[in-house]
């Protein structure tokens, strides 16, 4: 019941059902209707941001911007199951460092997730002089098995699931309610937690012959191979009670899980204790036949080449339109300035003068003509404060004479252009 989100400059924002903290300093959860910055990141890029029911966890990075590989994991919100892996079961209002994901730690933080009460993070060791070895930490509750530990256990501070092939490199990461899914380069993918994995909860129950929740990970089998490697393998995604696999290079979709309200987009409502492939994208079931591996190969590059000349258009015109939205914050204050100097209110397009909102020029004898002609009285006397005031900046007597001169010949043509002079 809370949103994050991160803008375009790296700064946190959060809304809903946030954590907080009373004016006693004490720990609560709190409506915020408006987007609010979360303030203690200032000066540092948020790359990452997952929430759980009541507690956030954000990959933040050490420095000031983010160069890749420096980025560090902070915590904050409810953690009566240790899911803030913070070594206790206090609860924060602000964010606070997990001492196994800091600057000085061996292990650099590069995937985040959150489940209704526990918490999974992905890291790589940060040595050169050995081969990349990826990690998957869970820590909070574990009552589904959902940290993958072996065991029902709740946990406080981060511990690596040993049930995963240190060999592979985890390139995914996401939380149900009560199960976890990663999902290697390879294409292998592991699930655990509530119902075998799968996640059915609450109100349904896995009917194999090997019931009940998954303490450890467990290997998805990929109908595609009839093997355990999907091909193409790019992301995971858990709902609720259900799990989604982006593959096939992103022109496939597999679902299993709890299939209510036709979730696993299979055009069925019943669960699916294996993978089914989503009906998406709408593509021709030979599509891989039709287009060979000589052509995808020549698109591929195609592809590149425009993406790479797309990427450097859109990243000029980026700078543009910051250049242009500079240029014009400037002009607009300026603008502001020298309305309020000349007819001493700020602007507003309601109340500029009929001359200049017709034709974009300010014509100062129209101007003298309606105000005359509607006898306003404060217009007047402002014109005349204005017209004082413009007088006094004039330090040359020949050329104050010449405006004085200029003024009363415009005045007299004026009154004697009025068909009938008012008040008479």
């Amino acid at each position: 019941m809370m949103s994050f989100a991160i803008d375009s400059l790296g700064a946190l924002w959060m809304w809903g059902n946030c954590p907080q903290q009373t004016d006693d300093g004490e720990f609560c959860i709190a409506a915020t209707s408006a987007p609010l910055p979360v303030w203690d990141f200032h000066g540092h890029t948020v790359v990452k941001v997952a929430c759980g029911n009541e507690h956030v966890v954000a990959a933040v990075s050490a420095g000031e911007t983010y160069t890749g590989g420096d980025l560090v994991c902070y915590s904050w919100g409810n953690n009566n199951h240790g899911q803030l892996g913070l070594g206790d079961k206090e609860s924060r209002s602000r964010p606070v460092l997990i001492s196994e994901f800091g600057e000085g730690s061996s292990w650099e933080v590069y995937e985040i997730a959150c489940g209704a009460w526990h918490t999974a993070v992905l890291t790589n060791k940060k040595s050169f002089d050995q081969d990349l070895e990826s990690r998957c930490w869970t820590f909070g509750i574990g009552d589904n098995g959902q940290l993958g530990h072996g065991t029902t256990a709740t946990i406080c501070s981060p511990q690596p699931v040993d049930g995963l092939p240190t060999g592979s490199f985890l390139i995914s990461l996401d939380c149900g309610l009560f199960h976890t899914a990663v999902v290697s380069s390879d294409g292998e993918v592991w699930c655990w937690g509530m119902e075998r994995g799968l996640g059915l909860c609450p109100d349904a129950s896995f009917s194999g012959m090997d019931a009940g929740d998954a303490l450890y990970p467990i290997r998805v089998q990929s109908p595609e191979t009839n093997g355990f490697k999907f091909l193409g393998p790019v992301q995971v995604a858990c709902g609720a009670a259900h799990t989604v696999l982006v593959a096939g290079d992103g022109y496939r979709m597999w679902a299993w899980g709890r299939g209510r309200s036709g979730v696993l987009g299979r055009d069925q409502t019943t669960d699916s204790y294996t993978p089914c492939v989503v009906m998406w994208p709408p593509l021709d079931e030979n599509f891989q036949e039709i287009h060979g591996d000589q052509a995808q190969a020549s698109t591929s590059r195609a592809n590149d080449r425009t993406s790479t000349e797309l990427e450097l258009k859109l990243s000029a015109a980026s700078e543009e339109l910051q250049f242009l939205r500079s240029k014009l914050t400037l002009m607009e204050r300026y603008a502001n300035i020298l309305h309020i100097s000349i007819f001493r209110k700020p602007m507003d397009e309601r109340t500029l003068p009929r001359s200049l909102q017709e034709s974009a020029v300010f014509d100062i004898r129209k101007e003298f003509e309606n105000i005359l002609d509607s006898s306003d009285t404060d217009e007047l006397a402002r014109l005349e404060m204005f017209y004082r005031s413009m007088l006094s900046g004039v330090k040359d007597k020949l050329l104050k004479r010449k405006v004085q001169v200029m003024v009363q010949e415009c005045i007299v043509s004026l009154s004697a252009g009025r068909q009938t002079p008012r008040g008479q």
